[in-house]
């Protein structure tokens, strides 16, 4: 009698326990689900924040300006893509930035100079010139949605690459990013030997700049 009376009492404690550990389970999960539910949100978050923007072919415009014994010239290009990746909460961050020139599409309006400057571009064998953002050093906030910004990047023209350091405006306006800025350097740091016309008569600089005016649009 004594024993079933000790295993009633065991049996009841056992049940006592189990029935505590179900309620805390009960109270446990609800909690667990919540705070994976807060983690998520905010990853999602963060993650909306990054928007990706795809170079506009059409409204974009990348100038190579330069000189010559006979007086200034100037190419613009026809073709050119690229992809940005910015995000603009706390602080606006880029976080990609590229473009890529067709090289037969820099057209100068004489047929004569397009033709010497593709051969001095080799495009038969380097059909592209490209930018790659590598890192940012600075972005300073101009007013609302503007800012300015100093990056570094490779730049690779007739098959040599080298990083450079550009200097962006930068503005944000609606679906669209609007990307500015120029840069100075020779062409024989690329390996291109400035072109000569007229059986080396009028000789090209040395010297040139690209300047360029980018729109991207929001993806």
């Amino acid at each position: 009698m004594i024993f079933i009376i000790k295993y009633f009492k065991d049996y009841l404690n056992l049940c006592e326990t189990l029935k505590t550990k179900k309620t805390m389970n009960l109270m446990i999960k609800p909690s667990v689900f919540y705070i994976t539910t807060l983690f998520v949100g905010l990853f999602f978050f963060q993650v909306s924040t990054s928007q990706t923007y795809t170079l506009n072919n059409s409204s974009s415009e990348l100038k190579v300006k330069g000189t010559s014994s006979l007086h200034d010239w100037e190419l613009t290009t026809e073709e050119q893509s690229g992809e940005a990746e910015v995000e603009n909460s706390d602080d606006f961050t880029i976080k990609a930035l590229s473009f890529s020139v067709k090289s037969e599409s820099l057209k100068s309006g004489k047929s004569g100079m397009d033709k010497n400057t593709y051969k001095a571009l080799k495009t038969d064998k380097h059909e592209t010139i490209d930018f790659n953002l590598s890192s940012v050093s600075k972005v300073e906030k101009v007013s609302e949605n503007q800012f300015k910004a100093t990056v570094k990047g490779n730049l690779k023209i007739c098959g040599v690459k080298k990083s450079i350091s550009l200097s962006l405006n930068i503005k944000l306006e609606g679906a669209k990013l609007f990307i500015e800025g120029e840069k100075s350097l020779k062409m024989t740091d690329y390996g291109v030997k400035p072109p000569k016309a007229l059986l080396g008569t009028i000789k090209t600089g040395d010297a040139i700049t690209i300047a360029f005016s980018s729109v991207y649009d929001k993806q």
